[in-house]
């Protein structure tokens, strides 16, 4: 796939304000500080289309941005941010939930996990709420040019294994670095090839 296109449409907090749900959209999501802008800016080709900072939980919203006119990458509140009111991260986890389990044209869950990392409680338990409600999902392991390959495959395998605890079959695993522009083409392809099988609503049809 080639991004011709990408801009920024709109930011919420409430679910009813999204745009209407006629075009396919992907949702990006994982730990704070995993690197989600930074991929975000790879995939489109445009660097300062979403917002990077040092700063965990700096996305609080839920940012939809148009490729192609034809659809979205929606980038999600990271889970596991700190520095924030307990009550506020109650409200934050119910609006992404919400999206994630109600929204008809999300058509796959982007989980990035960090390749540097051993599988990690909260991103394990993310996948298994996804699984519970029968969600699409697919693994984006970044930051894959911080370390060696064989410790990235030793970190993929690990979580693989974790997963297989309580999935029949691992979901498709894309390793990815923005730095060295690698797994670019593999995760656009993955979603090219969904967007060909997407079928807009029948009562949003008229």
């Amino acid at each position: 796939m080639i991004v011709k296109s990408a801009e920024f449409i709109c930011s919420n907090t409430q679910v009813s304000k999204l745009p209407p749900p006629v075009k396919p959209e992907y949702a990006f999501i994982g730990r704070s500080n995993v690197g989600k802008s930074s991929l975000i800016n790879m995939l489109t080709g445009k660097k300062g289309l979403a917002k990077t900072s040092q700063t965990p939980g700096k996305t609080q919203l839920i940012n939809h941005f148009l490729i192609n006119d034809n659809w979205y990458i929606v980038d999600l509140p990271g889970y596991g941010y700190a520095r924030i009111s307990k009550n506020k991260k109650e409200d934050w986890n119910k609006f992404i939930r919400t999206y994630l389990d109600k929204r008809e044209s999300l058509q796959c869950v982007m989980v990035l996990i960090d390749s540097r990392l051993e599988p990690q409680k909260i991103d394990l338990e993310f996948c298994n709420w996804l699984g519970e409600k029968g969600l699409s999902f697919v693994l984006v392991f970044t930051k894959a040019d911080k370390q060696s390959s064989i410790k990235t495959d030793q970190n993929i395998a690990k979580f693989k294994k974790a997963l297989l605890a309580t999935f029949e079959e691992v979901p498709p695993i894309f390793v990815t670095s923005s730095e060295a522009q690698s797994g670019r083409d593999e995760v656009l392809g993955f979603i090219d090839e969904v967007n060909g099988s997407f079928v807009v609503p029948e009562y949003l049809k008229s």
